[in-house]
């Protein structure tokens, strides 16, 4: 016997139906999402100056090239410059033969004895060989009537100059040579990601930076994901390796004392959300732009994504944003601030600034949902929960 639905049963089910739909919209939670909202991002809290909070900045072209400028790396060629080649630069740790010669009548150095030279217009000239002397650690030597003179750092031809004229009315027509007889300081220190690690003498012809790579055995890790760190004196230098070996001028001659160090860098980003790939993807050491991170990810899913709602989270420094306006955060204590980049996609300039903006190690793309389908979601959810309950309150009496 088929049972009618009466009045009463079909009220109950507008009751149940409502009380269903009501409980769903209170708990958000019930809706399957992949992340926060578009609308929800926007929305987070910003930090008012001297608090800690999340800064949310619109994409610009403006922006990122601000942002490439502050990430741009700085160059060996730059920072370090070129170094010289072994003999022709003293440095502390060297033995070095001096010798002085005077033109007759010679009375300060030739009167003592010495070796006699004859020269082409018949006259006699007395030459001094000094004994040898180490540059001590501040760098200095003793020449008789001369004094403590710094020569680390100089060339043999500038000291040679240093001291003809410290001897001006002293000596008659000084004539220097100064010689490197024994270079203690010609070697470079080779560590890290190679096949060797080892101290490698330099020679006259100068060594440069790959030079010394490859007499290390070169690296082990692939070169797109090496990173080659320079320190000299104080100073420390970073570049990736790939980029060194693209340009000429980075394959810089190194000094002596200088340490490499070869460096496995495996960058990575994650991506999330709304997007192709839902994982760690990894990259080069010389960079990804987000252009090519979004290639990467597999772009955005057409059926979820919402073209609006693209962000990049990161831990920015401080000095990138400085100025920006919106940005009066409290940095954290190592310098940085949290912040969220909103990309319309939907804009066509936006796909141009999405070649230039850099992508870091460890930040995370987001692509959140569109809104159509999110509610797309909560229809399914009201259908699947709420269709039972309806079905069974129409054959109740």
């Amino acid at each position: 016997m088929k049972i009618q639905p009466t009045a009463r049963s079909s009220t109950k089910i507008v009751s149940v139906f409502l009380a269903m739909a009501a409980n769903i919209l209170a708990g958000c939670s019930l809706v399957p999402t992949a992340g926060p909202s578009s609308r929800a991002i926007s929305n987070v809290k910003v930090g008012e100056a001297g608090e800690n909070g999340i800064a949310v900045v619109e994409l610009s072209a403006e922006l990122a090239n601000r942002l490439v400028e502050h990430s741009r790396p700085k160059l060996f060629s730059d920072v370090l410059g070129e170094g010289s080649p072994v003999g022709t630069v003293i440095g502390r740790g060297d033995v070095l033969d001096v010798s002085i010669w005077e033109a007759p009548p010679a009375v300060l150095f030739g009167s003592g004895g010495g070796d006699f030279r004859m020269i082409s217009s018949g006259s006699t000239s007395r030459g001094t060989s000094l004994p040898e002397q180490m540059v001590d650690h501040e760098g200095r030597i003793l020449v008789p009537f001369v004094g403590s003179i710094i020569v680390a750092g100089r060339s043999p031809k500038q000291v040679e100059d240093l001291i003809v004229a410290r001897l001006a009315g002293k000596a008659n027509d000084p004539q220097i040579l100064v010689r490197i007889s024994q270079n203690a300081n010609r070697t470079v220190t080779v560590v890290g990601e190679v096949t060797n690690s080892l101290r490698i003498p330099l020679s006259p012809q100068g060594e440069r930076l790959l030079d010394v790579l490859a007499a290390a055995g070169g690296t082990r890790q692939p070169v797109v994901k090496t990173t080659v760190q320079i320190s000299r004196d104080g100073l420390v230098a970073n570049m990736a390796l790939d980029a060194v070996i693209r340009d000429p001028r980075q394959n810089i001659r190194l000094r002596s004392g200088d340490v490499v160090t070869a460096l496995y860098q495996p960058y990575s980003f994650t991506a999330l959300g709304a997007t192709g790939r839902n994982e760690e993807i990894p990259f080069e050491a010389s960079g990804l732009t987000l252009s090519q991170a979004l290639g990467r990810a597999q772009g955005l899913q057409d059926a979820r994504a919402n073209a609006k709602g693209v962000f990049i989270f990161r831990f920015e420094p401080a000095s990138a944003l400085a100025g920006e306006p919106g940005v009066l955060l409290q940095p954290l204590p190592n310098g940085t601030i949290p912040v969220i980049y909103r990309i319309d996609l939907r804009d066509p300039r936006t796909l141009f600034v999405a070649q230039i903006f850099p992508i870091r190690d460890k930040d995370i793309l987001y692509v959140s949902n569109a809104p159509i389908a999110d509610i797309q979601k909560f229809v399914n959810v009201i259908y699947s929960s709420v269709l039972p309950i309806a079905t069974a309150a129409t054959v109740l009496p």
